[in-house]
């Protein structure tokens, strides 16, 4: 058989329709028929609009949502009040070269090129970084446990386990975090995990102007702040610890945490813990006033 796709695209049978006129010096109207053209079609120009701005746009989101995908920037896009249709976003998606593989060649710049800011704040609340671990009770049984810390304090918000935490799971524990607290983050650090990039989180996030920010796949580095908490309670206490079920590891984690945050000292913060180093910010904002 003929190993040549078939020519189905406009664009396509204009171009054939050209070469039969030089080819076989036949006029147009008669390529139009041989190539099944209207001639309406052949003699048309397209006039595409100045999508520069919608361009840096879709770019500029792409490099703050790692790890989203066409479908998903159209929806946000959609949120800022942008009404084109998801043909032209893909259109430009491709172009761009943000198109995201499950398996990249080094080679290839797609995504590895988005560089994400930071965990630096200079307030409290300002940024807090989230991740998930893992390990087992005593029979191996695996349980998973989602981390929280708020980057300026150091202080450790929220130690869950579980067996299967999900996104929804997820947004529900940061909304009883949040009540707790008294206030919202303006931005969280997170890694591209199934979890932290669910429609449940993006929604929770999205309806109280909290900005998600991705690390780069395969770049711990990028969330600095929650990878050096992790190694803490990793070897302070999930390595030192033998849990017998779902609720002594929970009981465990919960007393690390106030040993962490009300006891530990911490070198970044002159030695203070977390829960001193707030007390003495609040102070001197009082003293300001």
């Amino acid at each position: 058989g003929c190993s040549e796709k078939k020519v189905l695209k406009p664009v396509q049978r204009r171009e054939l329709a050209k070469g039969i006129q030089q080819d076989y010096r036949v006029s147009q109207r008669r390529s139009c028929r041989l190539v099944f053209l209207q001639p309406s079609v052949y003699y048309y120009h397209p006039h595409r609009r100045d999508d520069k701005a919608l361009r840096m746009r879709l770019i500029e989101l792409s490099n703050i949502r790692v790890r989203y995908g066409v479908q998903r920037l159209h929806i946000l896009l959609r949120r800022e009040g942008w009404k084109d249709n998801h043909k032209r976003i893909y259109r430009i998606y491709c172009e761009e070269g943000l198109n995201l593989r499950r398996k990249r060649n080094k080679r290839i710049k797609s995504a590895r090129s988005r560089v994400p800011t930071n965990g630096i704040a200079s307030s409290l609340h300002e940024c807090w970084s989230m991740d998930f671990m893992s390990d087992a009770l005593f029979d191996g049984k695996k349980f998973r446990v989602l981390t929280l810390v708020d980057n300026y304090s150091r202080k450790s918000l929220v130690l869950h386990s579980g067996i299967s935490i999900k996104g929804e799971d997820v947004a529900e524990i940061l909304k009883n975090v949040t009540f707790e607290q008294q206030a919202y983050p303006k931005r969280i650090k997170i890694d591209n995990g199934p979890e932290f990039i669910s429609k449940a989180l993006d929604r929770w996030a999205y309806e109280r102007k909290i900005e998600l920010e991705f690390s780069r796949p395969g770049k711990p580095t990028d969330n600095a702040f929650i990878e050096s908490f992790n190694g803490s309670l990793r070897d302070e206490c999930l390595n030192v610890n033998w849990f017998l079920s779902l609720e002594d590891a929970q009981q465990k984690l919960d007393v690390w945490k106030e040993d962490y945050n009300s006891y530990r000292p911490h070198s970044s913060l002159g030695n203070l813990t977390p829960n001193e180093f707030i007390e003495n910010s609040q102070n001197m904002q009082i003293s300001l006033f």
